[in-house]
């Protein structure tokens, strides 16, 4: 792998940078630097929502929404668990990673879905009682290269 291919990881996690965790709270305060003396820029209001942390520092992880604003947030607002923001308004979600599969949903844009198995081209998703196979391109907060299982 060539130096540039390298992804860095965290000084304070040694967890890869960047990468996608979501919000823990209901609300968390997104402030200028890593300290609770930084001044408050504003409040992330959206539980579940999907980040993208690209900095750490002691507790606090530098993140970045959808829209690219952010700051530094504590560690304790945060969660592993790992959601994604429908990109694409009615994605259609199938019953298997395959265009010709049978929809069993469609999600508008903006909805909040969580992250399963992804394969290089369709993610496993559920939200609002509904699960299935939606394509990658139409999600935010999941790498175009990552797979998982």
């Amino acid at each position: 792998m060539a130096l540039a291919e390298q992804r860095a990881t965290g000084p304070v996690t040694n967890l890869p940078l960047p990468r996608y965790v979501s919000m823990k709270a209901n609300e968390g305060n997104v402030r200028r630097g890593p300290s609770m003396t930084h001044r408050i820029d504003w409040v992330f209001k959206r539980r579940d929502m999907p980040l993208r942390i690209t900095a750490e520092h002691g507790h606090w992880r530098r993140v970045q929404d959808r829209d690219g604003a952010g700051g530094w947030v504590h560690y304790a607002l945060l969660s592993g668990t790992r959601t994604v923001i429908v990109e694409r308004d009615m994605l259609t979600v199938h019953a298997r990673a395959d265009e010709a599969a049978t929809i069993v949903a469609a999600f508008e844009l903006g909805v909040i879905a969580r992250l399963g198995d992804c394969t290089p081209n369709w993610c496993r998703v559920s939200a609002g009682g509904y699960r299935g196979w939606a394509q990658k391109s139409g999600l935010w907060g999941v790498r175009p290269d990552e797979l998982r299982d």
